[in-house]
């Protein structure tokens, strides 16, 4: 599955999926974008590590997924984009009616409406270009829900609309929409939780990550970014040519209790 020649723009990109994500479009040959808010001597040193490591370009565009004219900016600033990964997101855990305003806002525009201006900002290249993959980073609060992440699931929930809305809308072009749905996924900022929650719950680490970390997750292990960068590249892959408007859960068999 080679994706050489095509430009990937992927969204909160240094670290975490969005970092997992891009490493195996760049393996696949990809030319890619990452981003995030910051704009550190270190993100673009990241871009460089990518461009060495996989043979492909890379660069590195700061911009602030929750501002629409940035969202939108990032897309021309990254001069194609023949795959699109939205994938920035925040989260915060607070009941409904103690759930800060602000950060509902924050959430609702980082994880949702910016799927929305980079889209729409993406789709006449793709058009232009004859060929286009969007894979919207979902969740599996995207198709269920958690008490006390309001704004979140709400997010999740509209990303998974918006991706469906999308598919119709270019149903008739070689252009897909997807979303991938990911359970608990091991990345540094879930490692970084592991011994807080160890002492806690007084366990060992693999006690607590089957028994307090992966509750909801039958398979009891995390997903790992690689295999979210593996589903990503056969989304955008011609064996996915008419794989659109559906979501791919990599959660565990979370989704099927």
């Amino acid at each position: 599955m080679t994706l050489q020649g095509k430009t990937a723009v992927i969204t909160g990109s240094n670290s975490g999926i969005g970092l997992g994500v891009a490493r195996e479009l760049a393996r696949a040959g990809a030319n890619v974008v990452l981003n995030s808010f910051t704009d550190r001597e270190e993100d673009h040193a990241l871009a460089a590590e990518l461009a060495r490591e996989f043979s492909v370009k890379a660069q590195y565009v700061q911009a602030d997924m929750s501002k629409g004219a940035d969202c939108r900016a990032l897309i021309e600033k990254a001069g194609a984009c023949d795959i699109l990964i939205n994938n920035a997101g925040i989260q915060h855990v607070a009941p409904i009616d103690e759930f800060p305003q602000e950060k509902w806002d924050a959430i609702i525009a980082i994880n949702m409406n910016s799927n929305f201006h980079t889209m729409a900002a993406a789709l006449p290249g793709m058009r232009a270009a004859g060929w286009g993959r969007i894979v919207n980073i979902a969740s599996a609060h995207g198709l269920t829900a958690s008490p006390y992440k309001a704004a979140y699931v709400a997010a999740k929930h509209g990303v998974v609309g918006m991706t469906k809305t999308v598919a119709l809308e270019t149903a008739e072009e070689p252009i897909t929409c997807n979303a991938i749905c990911p359970g608990y996924v091991l990345t540094p900022l879930v490692e970084a939780q592991i011994p807080d929650t160890m002492e806690k719950y007084n366990m060992g680490r693999d006690e607590v990550i089957k028994k307090v970390m992966l509750e909801r997750q039958p398979s009891r292990e995390f997903a790992t970014v690689e295999q979210l960068g593996g589903t990503a590249v056969f989304l955008c892959s011609d064996a996915a040519a008419q794989i659109t408007g559906t979501t791919l859960s990599v959660d565990g068999g979370w989704t099927a209790l």
